[in-house]
């Protein structure tokens, strides 16, 4: 009896059944598919569909969050997969591919500017692992208007964007290793650095818009689906710049309200010592 009673309490205190939500972990492997695909696109000298790898990534990236939230299926599981998913899509995929398609060939100068080329691409890829990890930390310490650096996803698309619109183009990536070089140097430091940039968070979709903003919707469609490799590179092109832009623009405020506020506090110092003589003068005089 005793033994029954005890086996009956067991079974009715079963801890919760462990596993993962399916959903939003399948778009999250679709991007994870997705960013791999664009890695062996590359090593086969498929650059283009390496860049709409890529690009289908970000697209799947952007879902799968929202999947999450909208079917309220958010996991600790979750976040850490869409970082290791984010790392191999916008990390190690437009790195390789930005190397196969101009910085692998930079050995055919010397051995030393050949080593310059892959640790250019491991510098690119090292800094989008310390990207990931520092939103992973700060996550909930930093305003949600703007990010901090430039998101991995849109340093990919310029990575991979340029190497689509150049390739379309028909450059060769021998001919434009320098730039590219440039590119993917500026592209890595940027996501590490400390530059604000808009998240675009604080945008609400659900309030009512002019109908100017609908035209203006189309005519970007209509772009993209017109030259889609030189209209997708040349707007998250601007979004990167955008960051230093807004940078030295507070920093030109910043410094012309110093200098004025210096130049306020000699005039009051001049005013002082003026007044000083002028009491001294009046004092002689008395």
């Amino acid at each position: 009896m005793l033994r029954f009673s005890t086996m009956k309490k067991n079974s009715t205190n079963k801890s919760p059944r462990k596993g993962v939500y399916l959903l939003p972990n399948l778009v999250t492997t679709a991007a994870l598919f997705s960013g791999f695909y664009a890695i062996v696109a590359g090593m086969n000298d498929k650059f283009e569909i390496a860049a709409i790898g890529v690009f289908v990534a970000m697209i799947l990236d952007g879902l799968d969050g929202r999947v999450a939230r909208w079917t309220n299926t958010q996991s600790e599981f979750g976040e850490q997969y869409d970082s290791l998913s984010d790392l191999i899509s916008f990390g190690l995929a437009p790195g390789l591919v930005m190397y196969q398609w101009a910085l692998a060939d930079m050995r055919e100068v010397s051995l030393s500017w050949g080593k310059v080329g892959w640790m250019a691409a491991f510098i690119y890829v090292a800094c989008a692992a310390l990207r990931l990890a520092r939103f992973n930390v700060q996550i909930e310490d930093v305003d949600k208007r703007y990010f901090i650096g430039l998101p991995s996803p849109s340093a990919a698309a310029i990575v991979v964007g340029m190497v689509w619109t150049f390739h379309d183009m028909g450059f060769e990536g021998k001919s434009v290793q320098i730039p590219a070089l440039i590119m993917i140097i500026s592209a890595g430091l940027l996501m590490v650095s400390n530059i604000k940039y808009n998240s675009f968070k604080d945008f609400d979709f659900k309030n009512k818009v002019p109908h100017l903003a609908i035209l203006v919707v189309i005519l970007v469609y209509s772009l993209i689906a017109i030259d889609p490799a030189k209209v997708l590179f040349l707007v998250f092109l601007v979004y990167a710049l955008s960051g230093p832009f807004n940078y030295l623009r507070t920093l030109s405020k910043s410094t012309e309200k110093g200098d004025r506020a210096s130049q306020l506090s000699d005039n009051d110092i001049n005013n002082n010592k003026e007044a000083a003589v002028k009491d001294k003068e009046t004092e002689k005089e008395t």
